[in-house]
C-alpha cells in the first residue's frame, strides 16, 4: 500500500509556490539492538500491542516476551505480520541494510523512524544505532 500511495502522490503532484517538486517522507518502525536476536525480542512488545488492538484491548505497551508465538493464533499472526511487515528489526548491519533498501525502493526524500520499545534504555540504544547508520544511507 505504501508504494501505491507514493505512486499516486507522485503521478498527481501539482507544483505550487511552496513546493515545486514532489517531496516524500516515509515513516517506518525500527527496533535496533546489539544483535538481531535481542532486537526481535524487543519487537515482541510492538507485536503484542497490535494483537491487543485487534482483540479490542488497547493499553500500555507490554514488556517483551520470549515466545510471541504462544500468544497469538495463526490469523492474528498474519494480521500482525501484515501491519508490521515493513518494520526493520535487527542489529546495526541489519538496520543499515533495511533502511538503505527502504530508501531505494521508495525513493523517499526523508525517512522518519518510530521505535516502540518497552525499556527506556533499550529505546535510547535503538535510536543511537539508527543515528549511527544514517550517515551511511545514500539516495541512489
Amino acid at each position: 500500500m505504501l508504494f501505491q500511495a507514493l505512486n499516486v502522490y507522485r503521478e498527481n503532484f501539482k507544483p505550487s509556490e511552496q513546493c515545486q517538486q514532489p517531496h516524500a517522507m516515509v515513516c517506518v518502525n525500527v527496533v535496533a539492538a546489539d544483535s538481531d536476536q535481542n532486537a526481535r525480542f524487543l519487537f515482541t512488545s510492538m507485536q503484542q500491542q497490535f494483537i491487543n488492538l485487534r482483540r479490542g484491548s488497547p493499553g500500555p505497551l507490554p514488556p517483551p516476551v520470549d515466545n510471541i508465538h504462544a500468544l497469538w493464533t495463526a490469523g492474528e499472526q498474519y494480521g500482525v505480520d501484515q501491519a508490521l511487515g515493513m518494520s526493520i528489526v535487527g542489529s546495526e548491519s541489519t538496520i543499515r541494510h533495511g533502511l538503505q533498501s527502504l530508501l531505494r525502493e521508495t525513493d523517499a526524500d526523508e525517512i522518519m523512524v518510530n521505535g516502540q520499545i518497552f525499556d527506556h534504555q533499550a529505546r535510547l540504544r535503538s535510536f543511537e544505532i539508527v543515528a549511527g547508520v544514517k550517515g551511511d544511507l545514500v539516495k541512489e
